[in-house]
């Protein structure tokens, strides 16, 4: 069977526009399924506090996830507690700074709201603290700041006393990798929409 070019010429115009659709499928599915695993709920709180207390919001999306998978109530196994798992230490410290006169407890952790505010309290001060080092901060986020100022001190540690360019306990690194994996996922995927 021989085909004229007109004929292969309308043939391939016909795979290209296959191969196009195909492509915007398998993106448009790809893209359904991060935002999937990388949702961004609460999003009037994220948002709001990111603002008030100068973080990039994805970057609270990122903790967020990392520590609670967005469920609100839930509980580690030292009692932090809510969204962005908190200890009650912490919050005492947190609502001595920011709510001192309100009357709330501990268990308001569960609340959505009160949680990302506190959350986002702390993981400002924490960016503060370490010269806006994410890493750093996240690592004190989850260790406390004394087990990071004291690692601060250690050359094997830190060549600047301010930055962490090691993370000698396991599960704070794993921690500190897990931020980082999520936070470039959310940059991916939202990033444009906050670069704007």
């Amino acid at each position: 069977m021989r085909f004229s070019k007109r004929h292969l010429a309308g043939l391939c115009v016909l795979v290209v526009c296959v191969l196009l659709a195909g492509l915007l499928i398998l993106r448009t599915g790809l893209s359904a399924l991060d935002t999937a695993r990388y949702p961004r709920q609460y999003s009037e709180y994220v948002e709001y506090y990111a603002g008030k207390y100068n973080l990039d919001p994805l970057l609270l999306y990122s903790l967020i996830r990392t520590e609670s998978g967005f469920d609100p109530e839930a509980t580690s196994s030292v009692e932090a507690r809510g969204l962005m798992q908190i200890t009650e230490v912490t919050f005492d410290w947190i609502k001595s700074r920011i709510a001192p006169g309100e009357d709330l407890t501990f268990d308001d952790l569960y609340d959505p709201e009160t949680n990302i505010r506190f959350g986002s309290y702390y993981l400002a001060q924490c960016l503060n603290r370490y010269g806006n080092d994410v890493d750093t901060a996240a690592a004190a986020y989850h260790s406390g700041w004394g087990t990071v100022d004291d690692l601060l001190e250690d050359s094997a540690y830190s060549s600047d006393g301010v930055t962490l360019h090691t993370f000698p306990f396991e599960q704070m690194n794993l921690y500190v990798r897990k931020i980082n994996r999520s936070y470039e996922a959310y940059q991916r995927i939202y990033g444009e929409e906050y670069s704007a």
